[in-house]
Formats: structure tokens, sequence, C-alpha cells
């Protein structure tokens, strides 16, 4: 379920914590792309893969790894990365945060 057009939202309050979960919530979905808002519970992670086109990732609330090929980033709110298309990634949460992911297919 996309988000509706046309109207006003809070990025931090769009997606909410469980416990001991991670929780995805998407905004937009597209065939050029998509963006989807997670809460991640401390502790929680995504397991390292990787995706066929470029990853936008901004913190809007705690502090979360993201780990490009092995290097780790540690990112807090207000800090962004871009994690390179067919490049093995994987995301930690450090302490309890939230993410807005953006991925955008390639040529």
């Amino acid at each position: 379920m996309e988000f509706e057009k046309s109207t006003v939202f809070n990025l931090a309050e769009s997606v909410i914590y469980s416990d001991n979960a991670t929780v995805s919530k998407m905004v937009l979905k597209k065939q050029t792309g998509n963006i989807t808002l997670f809460a991640f519970d401390s502790g929680q992670s995504l397991s390292e893969h990787s995706a066929p086109f470029d990853a936008y990732v901004l913190v809007t609330e705690g502090r979360g790894r993201i780990i490009i090929n092995r290097e780790p980033y540690d990112l807090s709110a207000g800090q962004f990365i871009v994690m390179p298309a067919n490049i093995p990634h994987a995301v930690q949460a450090v302490e309890k945060f939230k993410m807005m992911l953006v991925m955008i297919k390639g040529d």
C-alpha cells in the first residue's frame, strides 16, 4: 500500500518500531525504482545482499550501521549514504533507528 499522493506526512512518524523486529513501509513503487521507510529495533539487521541498482539511505532517527563491501559506515539522524549497484551491503541497528531507502533503477 503506497502513501496517498498530495498529502503531507511526517517522515519519522510514518513508520513505527516493533519490539525485536524490522518494520518496512512502502511509500512509492514504480518500474524505475521505489521508496521504502524502515524502523529497526536495536540489534535488528538486514543480512548482506546486493541489488542491481544504486540505493540511497537516509537515517531519519537514531543510529545505524551500513556495511558496503565489508566496510562499516556509522550514520546518525540526518546523514545519508549511497550504496552502489551490484556491491554487497547490509544494515545493522546500533540502536533503534529509522531510515528511508530510495532505490533508483539504472540504464
